[in-house]
């Protein structure tokens, strides 16, 4: 079984973060194997009712998303990211390991290998909207009405979302 590990993030500044919904953080979630490791993660995120929607690295400056829960899988290299906002939590990844961020959560590559590559995904209907300031109120609206995903994108039914995550 996955090791996942959870933790909150409270606003931080200009980013809302989700002090409802915990980080999730998946370690060694995927076991790769091929030549198209990210494939392996769009496989999984689909078949769990999470559209793949890039394949790309993190951004290396603060940003958050108010239109979409963001699923990551790393399906190459390693990064050091920093999750909350500037001066939040920094977080270890490499190859095989998966993030959940509820909706607000910011984050940014502090650095990374140089073939880092990142599966992204959303719940259907949402998506990653880029935000680099302080949410409006009509982006905090939507921050609390968002929609709750039906499954975990790693795990499924009986995911470690439905075990972490409750309105």
């Amino acid at each position: 079984m996955t090791d996942v590990t959870s933790f909150l993030l409270e606003r931080n500044d200009w980013v809302p973060n989700n002090p409802q919904l915990p980080v999730l953080v998946y370690s060694s979630a995927i076991a790769l194997e091929g030549d198209d490791p990210a494939a392996l993660f769009e496989q999984t995120f689909r078949a769990n009712g999470w559209p793949p929607q890039f394949r790309y690295h993190v951004y290396d400056f603060h940003h958050y998303h108010t239109q979409g829960h963001e699923v990551l899988g790393v399906a190459q290299g390693h990064a050091r990211l920093m999750l909350g906002g500037p001066g939040g939590r920094e977080v270890q990844v490499s190859a095989g390991d998966v993030l959940l961020l509820p909706v607000g959560t910011g984050h940014c590559s502090l650095e990374s290998s140089p073939d880092f590559l990142v599966v992204g995904a959303y719940p259907p209907g949402q998506q990653g909207d880029i935000c680099t300031d302080a949410p409006n109120a009509e982006q905090l609206q939507n921050l609390a009405n968002l929609a709750f995903p039906q499954r975990d994108p790693v795990q499924g039914e009986q995911g470690a979302l439905l075990q972490h995550w409750a309105r």
